[in-house]
């Protein structure tokens, strides 16, 4: 089976600033790994080039063993969701924020499940009522929640989170905690600037800034 993801001596360039030097990870299908690093490592940077929002400046990266490039980035983001440290979920109630990414092409052979998204708030310390909420009266939090469940939702096989449980109180990191690491076959890729504040697992990966990523 491919690895979930490959990256292989990625480095990143911009405005003649080196944001990312000659970095190298593999992660295995299923696998959690949290990336740690200070602000200006190269965390976001590292996040956007997996997603070909960003070109990096040598290097490849590989999704499920296909390389990504021009060719097949839209592709390859289908199998890809984000949740970012302070997510856009539009405007109106929490249910449109959850039905809207059903309405684009790219996921319209996944279904809608209100059912599983009110099991999601729950196992996440938020309940049904949510639903009927307006989306400018959220918290932070809540919408890092209600972003991880839209992201889950789509049922793509690899989850990137840029700080996406920054917001969350303890018991909240503890029950979004539990259930990631209960997705056996979700591989997630989580980046945060302190490890002791939220850690999907002991596969860590120091990033120092414009520096080698080391496994630890």
């Amino acid at each position: 089976m491919n690895p979930a993801l490959t990256i292989n001596n990625l480095s990143v360039e911009a405005q003649d600033t080196l944001l990312l030097d000659i970095f190298s990870l593999n992660i295995p299908s299923g696998e959690k790994v949290t990336i740690a690093g200070q602000s200006g490592s190269g965390k976001s940077t590292l996040l956007r080039c997996i997603m070909g929002f960003m070109l990096p400046s040598s290097g490849t990266i590989e999704i499920f063993g296909e390389r990504l490039d021009a060719d097949t980035v839209w592709r390859l983001r289908g199998k890809m969701a984000y949740v970012a440290q302070e997510p856009e979920l539009g405007e109106g109630i929490v249910r449109d924020a959850l039905q809207h990414p059903f309405t684009y092409k790219i996921n319209r052979g996944t279904a809608y499940s209100e059912s599983k998204a009110v099991e999601l708030f729950e196992r996440f310390q938020l309940n049904a009522s949510f639903l009927e909420k307006d989306i400018c009266s959220l918290s932070g939090g809540e919408k890092q929640r209600i972003a991880l469940v839209i992201a889950l939702s789509l049922e793509r096989p690899l989850l990137l989170l840029d700080e996406a449980a920054s917001a969350l109180d303890s018991t909240s990191k503890k029950a979004v905690r539990e259930y990631l690491c209960q997705c056996d076959a979700l591989t997630i890729l989580s980046v945060s600037h302190d490890i002791r504040d939220f850690s999907l697992s002991e596969s860590i990966v120091t990033l120092p800034s414009a520096g080698k990523g080391v496994v630890t």
